[in-house]
């Protein structure tokens, strides 16, 4: 069949190149330069399996700006626009896919249109009266990012919003083209497919947070939080995963996706949810306090992005802690070689990584790295077991 991809993500590419492998697929985006690097195939974002497959693989994929080229025809439109967390506003923005689903109804309103953008609970339901007669499902994704492909070809389950004869075409696709022939299949209603994500990565922030503050105890009062960590983590109900403590969770959607599950929690009474957004404010008060309290003259952040093997730094811990310690007066440099700008919000980019190390009295890192072991007295770091 032909199938359209609206947004050229992570989410939206790693889709495109699953399913041209077994289909013909035609991918829009609105910007020229990622269109033409995707024809070109090379990937425009950084992702191992995506490049890998976009080199050697003999994938129907072909990229455009042109709504029409993309939607006519399509018997599967998967919509993998951006949508973000107003906070100004207290309300998830889905504005752009919405100009997404404009032009599908213009064009092509018969095709199954299938959200795999992050929503608010209870957005299908009500954008179906929106879109009368359109075939408007969400099934959510559950990616890494730099590791999207990898995880649509090995998927931890797929979830579909919609029990019917659509719903079943949109696993297909997405099962057909893993590589595990017996990743569970779970369907629902769209709004608890909805609220299956949001749960979801609240969850993992929740944890994310908990052992930062596990970590923020430890620092506090001297003690080892490796080994805290290691023996509460023997505890088989608790495990030894996702543990490492960090700067705080940042990215594309722990920051969003719990703020809007705050949102929705509005006339529910709940404690948890709201103490998993604090948390991370807090997180990152406490370890800007504490390198503040070091006296620093120029301290130097080592990589915006989030984490090894990714290209992403948008709303990183990172910066939340620079952005503290930069407000008490101390001069803060940068080394990333991912960013194109000289300066990043009025930090001076320094391209020479011996020139950043001998520049800086602190160095910030979110995850340690081979190459800031000859300074290690310079780093500052709560990356206990070397791994994200």
């Amino acid at each position: 069949m032909k199938i359209a991809v609206a947004g050229l993500g992570y989410v939206g590419l790693s889709i495109a190149v699953l399913a041209s492998q077994r289909h013909k697929v035609v991918a829009l985006d609105v910007l020229t330069e990622r269109v033409e690097a995707i024809n070109r195939r090379e990937s425009p974002i950084v992702d191992h399996e995506i490049s890998d497959f976009l080199a050697s693989k003999p994938l129907d994929l072909t990229a455009t700006t042109h709504a029409e080229e993309a939607y006519l025809g399509a018997e599967v439109i998967f919509v993998a626009g951006p949508t973000d967390y107003n906070a100004e506003g207290n309300y998830f923005d889905t504005s752009i896919i919405e100009r997404i689903f404009d032009d599908i109804y213009r064009i092509n309103r018969q095709a199954i249109v299938c959200i795999k953008s992050t929503i608010p609970v209870g957005y299908t339901e009500k954008t179906r009266l929106k879109y009368p007669g359109m075939k408007l499902i969400f099934s959510p994704e559950f990616l890494r990012e730099g590791k999207a492909l990898w995880d649509n070809l090995h998927p931890s389950r797929i979830i579909v919003g919609e029990k019917s004869k659509e719903g079943e075409t949109i696993a297909q696709i997405l099962k057909e083209g893993s590589l595990d022939p017996h990743t569970p299949v779970l369907f629902t209603s769209a709004t608890e497919a909805e609220a299956v994500k949001l749960f979801s990565n609240s969850y993992l922030a929740m944890r994310v947070a908990y052992f930062n503050e596990l970590d923020s105890y430890a620092l506090k009062y001297g003690l080892d939080t490796r080994q805290i960590i290691e023996g509460v983590g023997l505890d088989p109900r608790i495990g030894m995963h996702y543990n490492n403590p960090s700067f705080g969770f940042g990215g594309y959607c722990l920051p969003k996706d719990t703020k809007q599950l705050r949102a929705n929690y509005e006339s529910v009474p709940n404690n948890i949810i709201q103490a998993i957004v604090d948390s991370n404010r807090t997180r990152k008060d406490f370890l800007a306090d504490t390198i503040i309290s070091r006296n620093p003259k120029r301290v130097g952040v080592y990589r915006l992005i989030m984490k090894e093997g990714s290209d992403n730094f948008r709303a990183s811990s990172i910066q939340g802690i620079m952005k503290r310690i930069k407000g008490k007066g101390i001069e803060c440099v940068i080394y990333e070689p991912v960013l194109k700008d000289d300066h990043f919000f009025g930090s001076r980019r320094i391209d020479s990584l011996a020139e950043f190390k001998a520049e800086c009295d602190v160095i910030l890192s979110n995850r340690m790295h081979p190459e800031l072991e000859d300074v290690r007295e310079k780093v500052f770091t709560r990356d206990l077991f070397t791994r994200d």
